[in-house]
């Protein structure tokens, strides 16, 4: 769904740093159709998703939620894990059947903090992450809602 390509976790960490953060690794699977987490919610988790779609939305008054962007295999799913208040800025969805690797939180932010180096490393990931995923949230909701003809 969107622009530009996500950023991929084997890309942007090293060897080491990939390994840290794997040892953390538990293994997930959703059935198509699971709500992974609701805005708003608290952000105790984060996937990297191994196959699968999850669909990320925002809440619409009277409506179904508006997709504004999709998680594929090789992405990372969440990002509000890392920032307090730890609180879902969207909602995401399994649109497929999903296999994953789920972190705990609080796990991964404390390794962050012990080791500088990951954690600069890992925070700067999610940071290219947010970044693309703001800008796909942008262009989905231009699509959705912009005037026809508005010239975005």
């Amino acid at each position: 769904m969107s622009a530009l390509a996500a950023p991929r976790l084997t890309a942007a960490l090293s060897a080491d740093h990939r390994d840290r953060l794997m040892n953390c690794a538990r293994p997930a699977d959703f059935p198509e159709g699971t709500r992974l987490f609701e805005e708003s919610g608290y952000a105790d988790r984060f996937w990297i998703v191994r196959t699968g779609t999850v669909t990320l939305d925002v809440p619409v008054p009277g409506r179904r939620p508006a997709v504004i962007d999709s998680v594929d295999a090789g992405e990372l799913l969440g990002w509000s894990w890392l920032f307090p208040p730890y609180l879902w800025h969207f909602g995401a969805e399994a649109m497929t059947r999903v296999r994953a690797y789920e972190f705990e939180a609080a796990t991964v932010r404390r390794l962050m903090d012990a080791d500088p180096s990951f954690g600069s490393a890992l925070g700067h990931f999610v940071g290219q992450m947010l970044a693309h995923r703001l800008v796909a949230a942008r262009v989905r909701l231009l699509d959705l809602y912009a005037p026809h003809g508005s010239g975005r």
